[in-house]
């Protein structure tokens, strides 16, 4: 059955050189059980190949839309960075991030978020993209003989920079970008190598305004990226996958109701 579907899905009698031709059995499998589309399964299997994912991780960035959330946060590093490093440095950046896994709920505060993080920093680090090198959590810096305390800080192999990240548990407000500008400045100051390009940051927030976070951005003179992440997971598993029809969200609302209407009462 499957070696059926995979000779429809790639009638092209060259297919032996594109990327799905140069993955495991198993890894088509994933493809074409899980995406419909044939540009985006090319997609996901051009990364695949690129960064060496196995078939479990492919799972993953699929049911997870990593490739449809990536390039959306929020920046200013056409301004602030020189190009190529600034469309690399934005392409790098999600929105939103999914911490579904954290297993922490949706009133968690920061410090909790972070404890999770650093309990789960394999799958953490997954989330976040190729590249990314964890330097240390609650990093300690200090100025002017005050202390302070960088929330997680990172080293990304292919910018070759720092990139701070901060977490807030509620939403976006301009003077977080006043901190997080401070936080860049110490790293580039005291922690960064000369040979490392200038720092990055990434301020996670619960939720926010984009077109006040582009405002923020706008006259900031650090690299500053801006992005939601999600504690809990938004939508089934199969419908993350692609973008559904009304028939299937509907199919699927009804088995929720089904399901709630026969669940049995909590303890």
């Amino acid at each position: 059955m499957y070696i059926r579907a995979f000779a429809e899905a790639w009638p092209d009698a060259e297919i032996v050189q594109q990327a799905v031709g140069q993955l495991p059995w198993g890894h088509n499998l994933v493809l074409l059980s899980k995406l419909k589309e044939p540009q985006a399964r090319l997609a996901y299997a051009q990364r695949a190949i690129q960064h060496g994912w196995s078939r479990n991780v492919l799972n993953i960035h699929i049911e997870t839309r990593l490739l449809e959330r990536e390039g959306l946060a929020v920046t200013n590093f056409g301004a602030q960075l020189p190009a190529p490093n600034s469309d690399l440095a934005h392409a790098t950046l999600k929105d939103p991030y999914l911490f579904d896994f954290l297993g922490v709920g949706k009133e968690a505060d920061e410090r909790e978020i972070e404890t999770a993080i650093v309990q789960h920093i394999s799958r953490f680090l997954l989330e976040l993209g190729a590249g990314f090198a964890f330097v240390g959590r609650q990093v300690h810096i200090e100025v002017g003989g005050d202390d302070f305390f960088i929330d997680l800080l990172f080293y990304h192999l292919t910018l070759h920079c720092y990139v701070v990240v901060e977490l807030k548990a509620g939403a976006f407000k301009p003077e977080h970008t006043g901190q997080l500008s401070f936080y860049l400045t110490a790293v580039d100051a005291q922690v960064k190598a000369p040979e490392d390009d200038p720092t990055i940051g990434l301020l996670l927030c619960k939720t926010q305004n984009r077109v006040v976070a582009e405002y923020a951005l706008r006259d900031s003179n650090k690299p500053i990226g801006v992005a939601e992440y999600q504690l809990l997971a938004a939508l089934p598993a199969e419908l993350q996958t692609s973008l559904p029809s009304i028939e299937q969200i509907e199919r699927e609302l009804a088995g929720d109701a089904d399901a709630t209407a026969h669940a049995p009462e909590p303890d």
